[in-house]
């Protein structure tokens, strides 16, 4: 049924200890203070971009370095000039590939996490066609040269060339990521297999590494080059070492978060309320998501992508968990005073995307944890209107503060419940809920089909691809 959204009050049942009273909706002047994130800085992602493409332009330029005009006219020329420069390029591409997932703040803010793993599956076939095809040329041209043939040639590398047998290692460790990532044998893999074999990506740049500067023709005898690409390898490696693991130690060393209490919200849905020091210095927007990383048994050598269900109260933050897996089972069960290790905020899915006044929520099953977030985090003039969608009333997750926030805001609540094939959030029912939508910021949050289903309903309504905002967790 459609239940439109009337101005009382609900009474808040008292609770008996700080922890379960933290989070409950409360008149704005009396939060306590807190950082908010920082709003989206589209020149520093376009420098970024500006960088990564000279980057390109120099990798390739170095294939040039060394090669005279005659050396075309040898035996093998042509080969041996595409194998390298099919190798240049295809590990400067491997490098960005890694780049783009190590969640630079400036671009991650600005960009999101949704289109950086977009580039990244875009980019990260042609690293390994790329390098590929460098084996092929390489062995071609020196077989050529050598006037021998092609398997003979290539088991001479293996045998005799400096550090070759590490670079086939990192050649294998590359196809072994890339075929991981293929959408079929990606979703028959659990997310710490996947998580794991993508590890190899790093191995693999690290084994390549040596090999590339003792027997590329480009670097011998020519220092510039060669500090160029020690500089690029480097700094590569020390952006990732950076951001992905001092970073995160240092917010956590200073942060010290653990787990003070675990409560059901809904069936099957559990809220984990953590508490740490100097949280008025937590930066985080409505709608953002951190890596989480319990250390607790079984738990502490994997990481899960979770949103806060509502803005910080410092000294408390609170993360809403549904239980589908062995993982999100564990960790519905922890006990307080585990110690919780995070990375982030991520996402662009807040209030900085919106592009005018007016505004819809819609979220499904645990996806209303974010929407409640971000209802709160909303600029208070905001015109808000909040669509939830669950099977039962006891599916509506944070169902209470959701009512009391929309309530103080002067908005408009609307929960559809009801089965699915019986009850339809469809083009007539959104159009009847929303009116017109052409100028209107959509958030949506829910299970991937539902959100789907959504996006593509509200386009045909006329809504406007960039005023619909979403946010995925897939890997």
């Amino acid at each position: 049924m459609v239940t439109p959204y009337r101005p009382t009050m609900t009474d808040v049942t008292t609770r008996q200890s700080q922890e379960n009273t933290a989070f409950e909706t409360r008149p704005r002047p009396s939060r306590a203070p807190r950082r908010s994130a920082r709003a989206p800085r589209p020149r520093h992602a376009n420098a970024l971009a500006l960088i990564a493409g000279i980057g390109l332009g120099l990798s390739v330029g170095l294939a040039f370095v060394g090669q005279s005009i005659a050396s075309f006219g040898t035996a093998g020329g042509w080969f041996t000039f595409a194998g390298r420069l099919t190798g240049l390029s295809g590990t400067y591409l491997l490098i960005i590939m890694v780049l783009l997932v190590t969640r630079l703040p400036w671009l991650e803010e600005t960009v999101g996490q949704v289109r950086l793993v977009h580039w990244h599956r875009t980019v990260g076939g042609w690293p390994i066609a790329i390098i590929a095809l460098h084996v092929v040329f390489i062995t071609l041209g020196y077989a050529e040269a050598s006037h021998v043939g092609v398997l003979s040639e290539f088991w001479t590398f293996l045998m005799h060339y400096p550090d070759m047998l590490t670079a086939t290692a990192a050649f294998v460790l590359l196809v072994v990521a890339g075929v991981s990532s293929i959408p079929a044998v990606r979703r028959t893999m659990k997310y710490q297999t996947w998580w794991a074999v993508h590890l190899y990506l790093y191995l693999a740049l690290i084994l390549a590494f040596a090999h590339e500067i003792k027997t590329g023709v480009m670097f011998i005898g020519h220092p510039l080059t060669l500090d160029f690409w020690i500089a690029l390898s480097a700094g590569a490696l020390g952006t990732v070492l950076a951001i992905r693991f001092l970073r995160p130690l240092a917010r956590n060393l200073r942060h010290q978060l653990r787990v003070t209490s675990v409560r059901e919200e809904a069936p099957g849905v559990y809220s984990l309320v953590i508490k740490g020091r100097n949280m008025t210095r937590f930066e985080v927007a409505g709608g953002q998501f951190f890596q989480w990383r319990f250390m607790a048994r079984g738990l502490w050598w994997h990481s899960h992508p979770y949103s806060l269900s509502a803005m910080p109260r410092p000294p408390f933050i609170r993360v809403t968990v549904k239980r589908l897996g062995m993982q999100s089972l564990a960790a519905t069960r922890l006990k307080p005073g585990t110690r919780v290790f995070v990375e982030g905020p991520y996402g662009v899915f807040t209030r900085h995307a919106r592009r005018g006044g007016r505004v819809v929520l819609i979220g499904a099953g645990v996806g209303i944890s974010p929407i409640r977030a971000l209802l709160e985090d909303l600029p208070e003039r905001t015109d808000v209107t909040v669509i939830l969608r669950a099977s039962t009333i006891e599916d509506l997750v944070h169902r209470q503060e959701v009512t009391q926030l929309v309530s103080e805001r002067g908005g408009q609540l609307h929960e559809i419940v009801g089965s699915r094939k019986k009850v339809h959030l469809d083009g007539k029912a959104l159009r009847k809920l929303v009116g017109n939508v052409s100028n209107t910021d959509i958030y949506v949050c829910g299970p991937a089909g539902f959100s789907a289903n959504i996006t593509e309903t509200l386009m045909r309504l006329g809504a406007r691809h960039e005023r619909i905002h979403q946010e995925a967790f897939a890997f």
